[in-house]
């Protein structure tokens, strides 16, 4: 995963209304609903049957850690989906997302203006159609460079050239993240 898919996923996971459950038992119970038999609940998380059933039934109440991560992983992808895409689809049609980066900006420019990368920290809002490229991106696969273009091209024409009012014929490249976080 790259930074961009990683940031969105943490941007879901902070829309949460409540938190999914805490107990092993309570996780295990909640993918048993989700997938409807433990046979499902065991091919999800590469462990046997019987381990489930011992789970769920609180015989055995540690997995290890490889195991607890692949619950976890398992619960929060299930979790409150209706949230979370209530909320994409909020920021794909009106409120658009937050991006906050530290990354190094390179630029192409007419002659006789710099062209110098640097490190820059940004803090931009982008509009409800650069939200619905990037989420479109992800659904059908799309690489963490294909995201990270997405994200140049708001950060281009929203930061950078202000909508269409200055800087024309700039443009940047977006690499040497430091770090980058969304928020919707």
């Amino acid at each position: 995963m790259g930074d961009i898919d990683d940031a969105l996923d943490r941007a879901d996971r902070e829309g949460f209304t409540r938190e999914p459950p805490k107990t092993l038992k309570g996780r295990i119970n909640f993918l048993v609903r989700q997938l409807k038999s433990t046979k499902a609940v065991a091919e999800e998380l590469g462990v046997s049957q019987r381990s489930v059933e011992r789970y769920r039934k609180g015989d055995r109440k540690t997995p290890p850690k490889a195991v607890a991560d692949r619950i976890d992983t398992a619960v929060r992808a299930r979790w409150q989906p209706v949230v979370r895409g209530r909320r994409r689809k909020e920021a794909a049609t009106s409120t658009g997302i937050t991006v906050e980066t530290r990354a190094r900006f390179g630029y192409t420019a007419p002659v006789g203006t710099t062209d110098d990368g640097r490190m820059r920290r940004l803090t931009v809002h982008l509009p409800p159609a650069y939200a619905q490229r990037l989420f479109d991106a992800r659904e059908t696969g799309g690489s963490d460079q294909q995201m990270r273009a997405i994200v140049a091209e708001g950060l281009q024409e929203i930061y950078f050239k202000d909508g269409g009012t200055r800087a024309d014929g700039l443009e940047i490249e977006f690499t040497d993240i430091d770090y980058f976080d969304v928020s919707f």
